[in-house]
């Protein structure tokens, strides 16, 4: 790995980490509406910034109080939904379908949040898997146009 895709995943894993630290009682229960989030949508622009969203998502897991259970369906959730919006790229063509495509892949994902949760605290799976891909939705979707708008200054294509 090159260093300046090293130092680019450093910085993006520290942004999300203090992101999330930000909304912190808002991003580990049934009801999430982690900010951050909005950083897997920089897989859409690049995939080299899988590797940054990835040690963002374990780093801030390990300041979560479901511990072990946040560090593997969390990291997990991300890895399987970043992989997914990585491979669909070969089928899917521009930004905006891709920035859908990724948003509509996480909130299906979160049932596996949801699954953590009933496993963690016992919380009904359907209704944790609502309240958790609702919040999913509206962060991805909210942050399709503020990637879009950064792209535009930023040229993520090009950062590393």
């Amino acid at each position: 790995m090159k260093i300046k895709t090293m130092a680019t995943s450093g910085i993006i894993a520290a942004l999300y980490v203090a992101v999330s630290m930000l909304v912190a009682p808002f991003g580990f229960t049934n009801i999430q509406f982690r900010v951050s989030e909005m950083f897997n949508h920089l897989v859409v622009f690049n995939k080299k910034f899988f590797f940054g969203i990835v040690l963002g998502v374990f780093v801030t897991n390990l300041f979560s109080p479901l511990g072990l259970y946040d560090l593997f369906f969390g990291v997990g959730q991300s890895i399987l939904a970043l992989s997914i919006t990585i491979f669909s790229r070969k089928f899917i063509a521009g930004h905006l379908k891709r920035l859908i495509f990724n948003t509509l892949v996480f909130t299906f994902t979160m049932f596996i949040i949801a699954f953590e949760l009933n496993l963690a605290l016992e919380l009904p799976f359907l209704f944790t898997w609502l309240t958790v891909a609702v919040g999913e939705f509206v962060v991805m979707a909210v942050g399709i146009p503020i990637m879009l708008k950064l792209n535009e200054k930023l040229k993520f294509e090009k950062m590393i």
